[in-house]
């Protein structure tokens, strides 16, 4: 049997749980919110926060991203890819390098 991949993995688990029937756009857009502000709370008191408790938050804010982009039929790379593309042409590293101006104030 050829090694799973991770989405295969999220998919597996999310069948054997029957949670697709849950796993709507708009939820799973949700959940992404809410494990962004929990990735969030890791730093609200301390700079220095817990790896082991990012890493977890991290994980379950990149599995909800990569459920939603099944679920719309979007490749992960791809998107990234395309708009990495759109932001090195708003962003060009002669005038972006070293700043943190938007693009429109370069």
């Amino acid at each position: 049997m050829p090694d799973l991949t991770v989405s295969d993995e999220i998919a597996t688990f999310v069948a054997e749980r029957d949670w697709s029937q849950f796993h709507t756009p708009e939820n799973l857009a949700k959940s992404i919110s809410i494990e962004a502000a929990e990735l969030l709370e890791c730093f609200q008191w301390d700079v220095d926060a817990d790896d082991a408790r990012v890493r977890e938050e991290l994980a379950d804010v990149l599995t909800y991203c990569m459920m939603l982009a099944a679920k719309i039929g979007a490749d992960p790379n791809e998107i990234i890819l395309d708009k990495l593309a759109i932001s090195r042409a708003k962003y060009p590293v002669d005038k972006a390098r070293g700043s943190s101006a938007k693009y429109d104030a370069l």
